[in-house]
């Protein structure tokens, strides 16, 4: 029998059981020093594999769309921290200043690459054009978000240290962990690009299982300060009910630019599930650098919630776009 939609999906129900475990053996002294390096060199191969997927020419063929560009990266990089900053007299009281930190990160995070496209496909959208504003957000976000990260959360990266809260530091750091290894893997597309793509399947465990390490060792920190302490049951209550409103906002507003702007019907699917998605993948690795190491746990968090109900809420979407016409 066929998972109902609006279950968890297999990966969820893994970050889930990876915060579990966190919350109960948290790794820590050189446990967790360990932990570390091999997080870094597993986010280097996750965006090492990103850059390898990546076809050259579907960058060409979506290059022509500029005006949905444009529009899909004010939609990540100007509507959503819009948003959260000016929402902040209603959404703060629900969750504790914390979240509302990762609330804040969230909405000045890149969009998802794989998700945007699949749905995007699903829905029988622009596909050339969503592969490219979705990589191209993925790659603006490595300058954007630490950034937008600078001006709207200086308190937040003060707590980290004063290392930490140099954003032209920020940037190199992420520069070397993540972008380094992209463009690196799509140099060596050419020779690497087939096995790449017969092996999706298989490579999919490595992007997943990068990102659940990273999770664990960013909760183990946070579970070692006192996490669960210090967030009561009515604050995640309302973490749920804020990402609700985010992504109900995000997904009304591209819907009614993209029929205002009048695009057609295929690129305005493309502006949905690209314009109102935030990468997973992309927020846990970039919280590493730019947060100190006991505040990623809460702040990754409303990334999480997020991530879950994006999928949910899009397969829907996608399925009724699909359907039109038929």
């Amino acid at each position: 029998m066929a998972r109902s939609r609006f279950l968890p999906d297999n990966f969820t129900l893994a970050l889930l059981g990876t915060v579990t475990l966190a919350s109960v053996l948290p790794a820590s002294g050189v446990a967790a020093q360990a932990l570390e390096g091999l997080t870094v060199a597993a986010v280097a191969l996750l965006f090492f594999l990103h850059g390898a997927k990546l076809s050259r020419d579907a960058i060409v063929a979506g290059l022509s769309h500029w005006r949905l560009h444009l529009v899909v990266v004010g939609a990540t990089f100007v509507l959503f921290p819009l948003l959260g900053w000016a929402l902040r007299p209603v959404l703060l009281p629900l969750v504790t200043p914390g979240l509302y930190t990762g609330i804040l990160y969230l909405c000045v995070l890149p969009a998802t690459v794989q998700s945007a496209i699949a749905f995007t496909a699903m829905a029988r959208g622009n596909m050339p054009a969503a592969i490219c504003s979705a990589s191209a957000s993925t790659l603006l976000g490595i300058v954007i978000t630490p950034l937008l990260v600078g001006l709207l959360l200086p308190e937040a990266q003060q707590q980290a240290g004063a290392a930490q809260h140099d954003t032209l530091a920020n940037i190199g750091r992420i520069t070397l962990q993540l972008l380094v290894p992209f463009v690196a893997g799509h140099l060596l597309r050419p020779w690497i690009g087939g096995f790449v793509q017969r092996r999706a399947a298989a490579l999919k465990l490595v992007d997943q299982g990068s990102i659940l390490l990273v999770v664990f060792t960013a909760f183990s920190a946070a579970v070692v300060e006192g996490l669960w302490r210090q967030l009561p049951a009515s604050a995640l209550l309302g973490l749920v009910v804020v990402c609700a409103v985010l992504l109900t906002l995000a997904l009304v507003t591209t819907t009614w630019v993209a029929r205002r702007m009048g695009f057609s019907k295929e690129d305005e699917i493309t502006l949905v599930f690209c314009g109102s998605k935030k990468s997973l993948a992309s927020g846990v690795p970039m919280a590493k650098v730019l947060f100190a190491s006991h505040a990623v746990g809460a702040i990754v968090l409303p990334i999480m919630v997020f991530h879950q109900m994006q999928l949910m809420v899009c397969a829907v979407l996608a399925q009724r776009y699909a359907r039109r016409g038929i």
